[in-house]
């Protein structure tokens, strides 16, 4: 995709029109219609500052640059490379320091990254070709051999899981995550929408040897990222929604040493 393709692509999805965008990014509406015509070219400090205040992810500031002829501004490291170790130490120690509460750590395509032990407890069950590497943490939820079967409010919460990868396409194309969320959506049965669905969280409510789990989750991401596979991972982090199900995680107590 040329420039002023691109430019125009990103600008209608986020629907933002010229003159907000021209407004964001401290230039003229007549400069943002002509770069989408191609009549001028920006230079790489515009397609930043363009960039920026579409507040794109950083991969695809990448992809605006790319299509106007620079290099991309942000690197993409290897989780496992030297580079990113105080990254690891800092997300194993937060997921320990979740215990005895299940964390989980996945990237952009929701493929799990990192766990702690008490993720075990929802994942028991669960088929040993959906935990193989790489898992993905959205179809080991809803996949009729993961957790689905023990999901006690399974066409509710689901409609959260694929509601977060609808947010995610809005943000930009993504081939394999559209092909992820098609296949999810066709394990998901329908569900009508009752009086008392705007509670302050939607729960996963998942039987276990334990009885009966509810559980909240929360998402943190990196907020001053500026390494494209740093700025992608989440952490999923999940609370109890009630005390038994605190007594029953308690079993795991907070890490060794």
């Amino acid at each position: 995709m040329n420039f002023p393709a691109a430019l125009r692509e990103r600008r209608t999805r986020l629907r933002v029109s010229q003159l907000d965008l021209a407004l964001r990014a401290g230039t003229t509406q007549r400069h943002v219609s002509f770069m989408e015509s191609g009549r001028s070219a920006p230079g790489r400090a515009m397609v930043v500052r363009l960039a920026e205040s579409m507040e794109l992810p950083l991969r695809d500031r990448n992809a605006l640059l790319l299509a106007a002829g620079f290099a991309p501004a942000y690197p993409e490291t290897g989780l496992d490379e030297p580079g990113l170790a105080p990254v690891r130490d800092a997300l194993r120690s937060v997921l320990d320091g979740h215990r005895p509460y299940p964390a989980i750590v996945v990237d952009r395509h929701g493929d799990l990254v990192a766990a702690n032990a008490p993720f075990g407890l929802l994942t028991e069950g669960v088929s040993a070709d959906l935990l193989a590497a790489p898992a993905n943490a959205y179809r080991v939820a809803l996949h009729p051999e993961g957790l689905a079967p023990r999901i006690v409010n399974l066409a509710e919460w689901a409609r959260h899981v694929l509601e977060r990868l609808d947010q995610a396409l809005e943000r930009g194309p993504d081939e394999r995550l559209a092909a992820l969320r098609a296949e999810l959506g066709s394990y998901v049965p329908p569900a009508a929408i009752g009086p008392d669905h705007l509670g302050f969280a939607v729960p996963l409510r998942l039987r276990s040897e334990r009885g009966e789990l509810r559980l909240i989750t929360t998402v943190t991401t990196f907020a001053t990222a500026v390494d494209v596979t740093l700025a992608e991972l989440k952490l999923e982090a999940f609370l109890p929604a009630d005390a038994a199900t605190a007594q029953a995680l308690a079993v795991w107590g907070p890490p060794a040493g």
